[in-house]
């Protein structure tokens, strides 16, 4: 497929509001819908890798299941281990034994899969590519490290964090790398705004990353930046986006399995509302793209 056609698909992170897009893809398992390249951030790429192996449902499953094990996200996590989610637990003994990864579905989806993680000494975002599910796990927790409560992963000689940290929802970087057909699903709701973070314990935390350090204090100015420039796509037609039809009343270490299940419907409900439309977007821009490419034949 010529790279003017290639479908991409953008994941938003946000700790637990991403079960909301766990609900989106579900709806989109449903439909067999398929992206050549997915890119998700932090919980994005957590349920982004799911969607990929075809695994339909087991976001919302393990997440039920586990969610109050201390092992798989707590304070007592932090204090045993020095990582509030679990290493162990959550990137081995569920993957792996657990509720089983299909690492094979994954190699053979035909999909190229990445994450968006922080390089803490440059304070930019890297996307790396995936290849490898078993193997390059630690990409994906990098991915989702969260600053202050996480340990740095240490990947290939880079020192790594939470992708949000530098590009939350890196839809322009995924065009320039040859997706320019691009759904992206956020877990903010319109009109969302995000304000500026203190940085007083950043300062302390990433005293010898002051690159690191810098990129938080933009954090906000980035992410609305990003949000008016997705806006721009979207009303012309260039990108399509699903994001919540209201604000997400959800923690960023929720245990109410209660709450949990009711912001996955939330996406469940949106995906469906908008699917049929998708499709649609889908089949136009494909074809457009092909009109486009006959034109610069002649």
């Amino acid at each position: 497929m010529g790279q003017e056609n290639r479908t991409g698909l953008v994941l938003e992170g946000g700790a637990m509001r991403g079960i909301y897009t766990a609900g989106v893809l579900d709806v989109f398992a449903e439909n067999r819908l398929h992206f050549d390249g997915v890119l998700g951030v932090s919980a994005g790429a957590l349920h982004g890798c799911s969607f990929v192996s075809g695994q339909r449902g087991r976001s919302i499953r393990y997440y039920k299941k586990y969610r109050n094990d201390w092992r798989f996200m707590s304070f007592q996590s932090l204090l045993r281990t020095g990582d509030i989610v679990g290493r162990q637990f959550c990137y081995h003994d569920i993957p792996e034994r657990l509720d089983p990864y299909d690492y094979e579905a994954f190699y053979k989806s035909g999909t190229d899969f990445y994450v968006g993680c922080s390089n803490l000494e440059t304070g930019k975002p890297e996307y790396l590519h995936v290849t490898d599910m078993l193997g390059q796990v630690d990409l994906l927790r990098a991915s989702a490290s969260m600053p202050y409560v996480s340990r740095v992963v240490h990947f290939q000689g880079k020192k790594l964090l939470d992708g949000g940290c530098t590009d939350s929802i890196p839809v322009t970087a995924f065009r320039k790398m040859g997706y320019p057909r691009t759904v992206v699903v956020l877990t903010r709701h319109k009109g969302y705004k995000k304000k500026p973070e203190k940085t007083e314990m950043a300062r302390v935390f990433y005293s010898r990353y002051p690159l690191f350090v810098q990129a938080l204090s933009q954090r906000h100015v980035v992410y609305n930046r990003t949000l008016a420039e997705i806006e721009r796509l979207e009303n012309a037609g260039e990108i399509f986006v699903i994001r919540p039809s209201e604000e997400l009343k959800i923690g960023r270490m929720e245990n109410d399995l209660n709450i949990i299940q009711g912001v996955y419907e939330i996406g469940r409900r949106d995906a469906l509302a908008k699917v049929e439309q998708l499709k649609e977007w889908l089949d136009e821009s494909w074809e457009k793209s092909e009109t486009e490419k006959m034109y610069r034949l002649f």
